[in-house]
């Protein structure tokens, strides 16, 4: 950096971080009670049980909701496809379209994804950072995706688009030792380090916060990095970047995807929220069911003081024997009769399951399994794809959070990729290689794509019935050459997946038709 980082302005930053901090506690404090439902540790939220506590039951109906979400959500992997708005631009948009998938296989953008939804179905948002690392590719530099835990991001309260925050801030833990060999002004203990979210002195060989820091100045986005107060890089003071900013593109490089959202909070809350209280009613009653099935199961008796009876042979049961003094009457040893469970407590129970299904849309046809005599695999896919509303609803929303990191990702192409690269793709077709260097799409001309997402993978009854409408069009005769005209006509009435595919393959037979009906004409 060629000029010093104003102190002022540093203190100003640690007094918004703090502010966010202090802004974002209650949502903190939910965050850490829902990871122990998740954890099935509920009995340390709801109290009167515990981990020492036997007859504490947990029942995992809550996470087996979550795990079935999680994989609809797998089951639709998106993949993104680039769309050119004018003609000149498609062969960008092509070339475009076959790499992003390979950037982000890449940076193992499928196990992030992965995580962001076991983190947005648990606590209703996940966030995405798009950055650029310039120590990717052996120093040439690329695009690296990541997942960002609420906890260490910091926005402004009060706005419902992050874009919309005055700042941006993103705590890191870094090993005092590790950052003192990166960033060299702090070796030897040179800097008195204190977290600024803390206010407590990192010692030696102790974990140390360091913050990003994004802002806006002039109408360019900066960056900062510093440590306790120890700024370690800036934008605005680096010749490289005081002109055009951190990011051309000028958007905090985070993408918030929301599950169930809260009005003026660019955040929402997921399904812990939802079914937790159902959960812990379930538990509750199952604790008292089961303490009364233990009590009901295990015998025991009202004896007098003088009933002459060895305790210990009658304790026994391997003994054949229990020797008594005197007569046995039932005036010296009564059985105790534990209060009968009624039924309805038992209904009640179920009432309680029944609710937290219906509430999160986990019925039982959609984990594979039915009632009231439901078989036919075909009845049972529809009652699957009828109450799979939800999940598709919330895979739509997921994919178009996908489509703003994929926007992001072209921004950071634009700016970053000046060489030539070479990209390995595979299709159907095999593997190629395809090269890019962004030049088309940098310079005075600056050429918009939109993005549009489809499901790279299908789930296996999607593909079962794929399968069986390509063979029912068989059967109706629509790939015969001499019918391919009236094919044309019903499939204009029809939509499905693949219905391009169809389209094309009539009109090539329909062509065929029409050059052989030319040819007859001709002969005769």
């Amino acid at each position: 950096m060629d000029k010093q980082f104003p102190a002022e302005r540093l203190e100003y930053a640690i007094g918004c971080l703090r502010d966010y901090k202090q802004a974002k506690a209650p949502l903190e404090a939910r965050l850490e009670e829902e990871e122990l439902w998740w954890q099935l540790r509920h009995w340390e939220v709801i109290g009167s049980g515990g981990a020492e506590d036997e007859n504490a039951p947990t029942s995992a109906w809550l996470f087996n909701n979550i795990a079935n979400k999680h994989a609809d959500a797998m089951d639709n992997y998106p993949e993104p496809a680039v769309l050119p708005r004018e003609p000149g631009d498609r062969k960008d948009a092509e070339q475009l379209s076959r790499i992003l998938p390979v950037i982000m296989e890449r940076c193992g953008f499928e196990q992030t994804y992965s995580d962001a939804w076991w983190y947005k179905l648990k606590h209703g948002t996940a966030v995405y950072g798009v950055f650029w690392d310039n120590e990717l590719e052996q120093g040439l530099g690329d695009i690296d995706i990541a997942r960002i835990d609420l906890r260490n991001i910091f926005w402004e309260p009060g706005v419902r688009d992050i874009q919309q925050s005055r700042n941006l801030f993103i705590a890191h833990k870094w090993d005092r030792d590790l950052l003192e060999e990166h960033y060299p002004v702090l070796r030897g203990g040179a800097v008195d380090l204190i977290d600024v979210l803390t206010e407590r002195r990192a010692g030696a060989g102790e974990k140390v916060t360091v913050i990003d820091w994004y802002y806006r100045k002039d109408g360019l986005l900066h960056f900062c990095k510093f440590a306790g107060r120890q700024v370690l890089y800036a934008s605005e003071c680096d010749p490289s970047y005081q002109e055009r900013g951190w990011y051309a593109h000028g958007q905090y490089p985070v993408v918030f995807d929301t599950l169930f959202p809260i009005e003026g909070q660019p955040v929402g809350f997921g399904y812990i929220a939802v079914t937790k209280d159902p959960q812990g009613y379930i538990d509750k009653l199952g604790r008292n069911i089961l303490e009364t099935s233990l009590m009901a199961s295990r015998p025991r008796y009202f004896a007098g003081r003088a009933c002459g009876i060895n305790e210990e042979e009658f304790l026994d049961w391997s003994r054949p024997i229990v020797h008594v003094e005197g007569a046995i009457s039932e005036e010296r040893l009564r059985p105790i009769t534990p209060y009968p469970l009624s039924p309805a407590y038992i209904q009640v129970q179920q009432m309680k399951i029944d609710e937290l299904k219906e509430t999160a849309s986990n019925r039982d046809f959609s984990a594979g399994s039915t009632r009231a005599g439901v078989t036919a695999a075909s009845a049972i896919a529809a009652l699957q794809e009828a109450g799979n509303k939800t999940s598709r609803d919330m895979i739509a929303a997921a994919y178009r959070a996908y489509a703003q990191i994929n926007t992001l990702c072209l921004e950071l192409i634009r700016q970053f990729y000046v060489g030539t690269r070479y990209f390995r793709v595979t299709g159907e077709g095999g593997g190629d290689f395809v090269s890019y260097s962004g030049q088309g799409i940098r310079g005075a001309r600056r050429p918009v794509f939109d993005i549009r997402i489809t499901a790279q993978r299908k789930n296996p009854f999607a593909r079962v019935s794929q399968n069986e409408l390509a063979k029912e069009l068989y059967k109706l005769g629509f790939f015969r050459p001499e019918l391919a005209g009236q094919a044309l006509g019903a499939l204009e009435l029809m939509d499905f997946e693949g219905k391009a595919a169809v389209r094309t393959y009539l009109n090539k037979q329909l062509e065929v038709q029409q050059r052989e009906e030319q040819k007859l004409e001709q002969r005769e």
